[in-house]
């Protein structure tokens, strides 16, 4: 059997089917990070990235934004957990004929974004290769009371995102996104999520990822979704790579959220709530229903 036969998302079941943890692991394969005991105020979260030339960018893009896209990704999963970074370490697999100056302009855009957040990039390891190959491993923490998942949307929680969606690998903007790290504390900090994931996938694969751990159903609202300029509601929904937060909130904190006066460089949308009935329904602008898949981008 071929991997395009079972998917990227079959290949990562048959592995959680053999992985075996043990107390330490409080959360393990399946969410953005993994959760393990650290002490008795915090948990420690795990994560890792791999970007790939000619699939997460191009062999002519800028190496400044292809470092800095590298630990913004692995960010941005810190970051849908309720996290802080704080390490990191950078794997790469490189030609050989690959100029010292390309390597330079990359590991800036790989410091100045961990400067920027105060990450500590403390080793890795190099290799030959044919074409670039970048994974970064994070780690970071998290508040035992401020840690968010994936698994607890519940009946009636309101859905929003942070930012607007869709074409971002046409606009570059994949490269170039915001972690929202800042969002995430202030809401941990002050709303407690009741799930939250980054967007990478795109809009209905990513909430599919939060309805299949919680074991719900959602309804968006096709007037409500926030769309970047020229983008249609299908790249909205399909398109990966925005990296923005969709969390929800049950209601009573919802109906607060919207009433509070956010800080002026934080924007949220409310786009749908969670519902009992399976899978995805998106009400269009003549208020007619339909189902949505819960498709986005796969490696398989």
């Amino acid at each position: 059997m071929l991997l395009n036969k079972i998917g990227e998302f079959g290949l990562i079941e048959r592995f959680k089917k053999i992985i075996k943890t043990d107390s330490s692991v409080i959360e393990g394969v399946g969410d953005d990070c993994a959760v393990l005991e650290f002490d008795r105020r915090n948990y420690q979260l795990f994560t890792c990235d791999m970007i790939v030339e000619g699939v997460d960018f191009l062999p002519q893009t800028d190496p400044y934004l292809i470092g800095r896209k590298a630990v913004a990704i692995s960010l941005s999963d810190i970051a849908a957990c309720g996290g802080l970074p704080k390490h990191c370490l950078v794997s790469l697999g490189i030609p050989k004929k690959t100029s010292v100056e390309f390597v330079d302009r990359f590991f800036r855009g790989m410091r100045d974004l961990a400067k920027k957040y105060k990450i500590n990039i403390v080793g890795g390891d190099l290799s030959k290769s044919r074409q670039l190959t970048v994974d970064v491993s994070m780690l970071g923490l998290v508040e035992k009371k401020n840690l968010v998942l994936r698994s607890g949307a519940q009946k009636g929680q309101l859905i929003f995102v942070t930012g607007k969606l869709g074409g971002s690998l046409n606009s570059g903007r994949h490269l170039k996104f915001i972690p929202r790290i800042i969002e995430s504390r202030y809401l941990v900090n002050n709303f407690k999520p009741g799930s939250m994931i980054d967007i990478s996938d795109g809009l209905a694969a990513d909430l599919g990822h939060i309805l299949e751990r919680s074991k719900k159903g959602a309804i968006l609202y096709e007037t409500l979704i926030p769309k970047n300029n020229n983008v249609t509601l299908g790249e909205a929904l399909f398109s990966g790579e925005d990296f923005e937060l969709l969390f929800t909130l049950p209601l009573k904190q919802a109906i607060n959220f919207n009433k509070v006066r956010h800080p002026q460089n934080m924007r949220f949308f409310l786009i749908g709530e969670i519902s009992d009935y399976p899978g995805i329904t998106l009400v269009d602008r003549k208020f007619c229903c339909r189902k949505v898949k819960d498709s986005g981008f796969r490696h398989f």
